[in-house]
């Protein structure tokens, strides 16, 4: 049987050699100083939230000289990794082909090419399996400094062991991670573009003062009529209940964890109640809930169409809405323009460590500009489907997240 430790469990087809461990510097040098013409091109740095920003803007304040001596140049096929900051900071490598031809790092990051035949791609996508995490820390640890920042000392960082396949073998595994990558970027795109699609016509499939909508479907043309909100939804709070009341099975208690990037999601931290406690109408599909209170005033006001839930399985909790309507996707649509966020920002108090609260009553007495109810079902059924898309554009960004995880998992010893 071959030894586990010398090949990965996932392999393509002809591929049974041992898999060798090298150093890093066995497969790489290091790359420095700063020649070419630097002139505009972005500055790369890291960061603790987002990874490798672009920080072209800041280019303006490099001068030559002394200041440009503190940057390193690196083109395409090279790599930087980041190995001193603050403990907060984010440890990573950066493929530059993947973001620009040219672009300048701070000198304080290990800057490094691959030597004749070995793929860049790869040890970029080793270093992402965190099989190194555990070296890593040690050579973090080891050369931590006195003033608190963390530090890898160069010579340690290319001492690093992992292990290596074949040039050929290397080339394969880099190839289907960078088409998996791509399909990722792709659907993240489609997302963003729809998001932005349903922004822009939020604003103009909505009437303004004038009583008119920018943007309808053919065959409407009325004036949208001025109502009261409850006229559309009818509201109520959820159940106050005690800790004592909580158990494992019962009735299921809807809170803000349940509205997630505005969609209605059930999760395994609800928490459930005897239903002898339930003293108010339980919630059913086509239900609007939303968030009244809480310690985030940035949370108050989300909102869900409520779907996929049994009937008399559920309630929501003390620190939320319920919304019944006839249309609801019309309502839960109106409760994404800039109407409801104006409410929201004018009438949800908080602040200050308090607790920011939206009040049913107030939300119930403003006036909104209605159209016909068919041209509501119309509106509704349009951005549901929307939101339908993003849905299904997000689960399966989901999936190839899942799939990327697995194959670094599999693909590397």
């Amino acid at each position: 049987m071959k030894d586990e430790k010398k090949a990965p469990k996932l392999r393509f087809k002809g591929f049974t050699d041992d898999w060798e461990q090298r150093k890093l510097g066995d497969v790489c040098e290091e790359v420095s100083g700063n020649n070419g013409n630097v002139k505009g091109l972005p500055i790369l740095t890291i960061s603790a939230a987002n990874g490798w920003m672009n920080q072209k803007d800041r280019f303006s304040q490099v001068i030559a000289g002394n200041e440009l001596k503190k940057y390193t140049l690196l083109e395409k096929g090279h790599l930087a990794y980041n190995h001193g900051n603050s403990k907060l900071a984010k440890y990573g490598t950066v493929f530059v082909q993947n973001l620009y031809d040219q672009a300048l790092v701070p000198r304080v990051y290990h800057s490094f090419k691959m030597k004749t035949e070995n793929n860049p791609y790869y040890v970029e996508y080793y270093f992402a399996t965190k099989k190194l995490d555990r070296e890593l820390a040690r050579l973090v640890t080891s050369g931590a400094r006195m003033d608190g920042l963390l530090n890898i000392n160069k010579k340690d960082f290319f001492k690093i062991k992992f292990e290596v396949p074949t040039p050929v073998e290397q080339s394969l595994i880099s190839t289907i991670l960078q088409k998996l990558d791509q399909i990722i970027t792709l659907h993240e795109e489609k997302k963003r573009q729809l998001e932005r699609l349903k922004s822009a016509l939020l604003q103009k499939m909505f009437a303004d003062k004038s009583g008119y909508p920018a943007v309808r479907f053919k065959g409407f043309d009325d004036i949208w009529d001025q109502e009261k909100l409850n006229s559309l939804v009818r509201l109520h709070r959820g159940l106050t209940y005690s800790p004592n009341n909580v158990q494992d099975s019962g009735i299921r208690i809807l809170r803000s964890s349940n509205i997630l990037d505005g969609q209605f999601v059930m999760t395994d931290d609800d928490i459930f109640v005897k239903s002898s406690v339930v003293n108010i109408p339980t919630v059913k599909d086509g239900d609007i809930l939303i968030t009244a209170a809480n310690g985030s005033i940035k949370l108050v006001g989300k909102h869900a169409i409520i779907s996929g839930i049994s009937e008399n399985t559920a309630v929501s909790g003390g620190f939320m809405l319920v919304g019944s309507s006839r249309i609801p996707d019309f309502v839960n649509s109106l409760f994404d323009t800039s109407w409801y966020q104006r409410f929201i920002r004018k009438y949800v108090t908080g602040g200050n460590g308090s607790i920011g609260n939206l009040k049913k009553n107030d939300l119930d007495k403003q006036y909104v500009k209605v159209p016909t109810t068919s041209e509501q079902e119309r509106i509704g059924e349009f951005f549901r489907e929307i939101d339908q898309l993003i849905i299904n554009n997000q689960i399966k960004h989901e999936k190839l997240l899942e799939l990327k995880k697995f194959l670094l998992q599999n693909m590397f010893i």
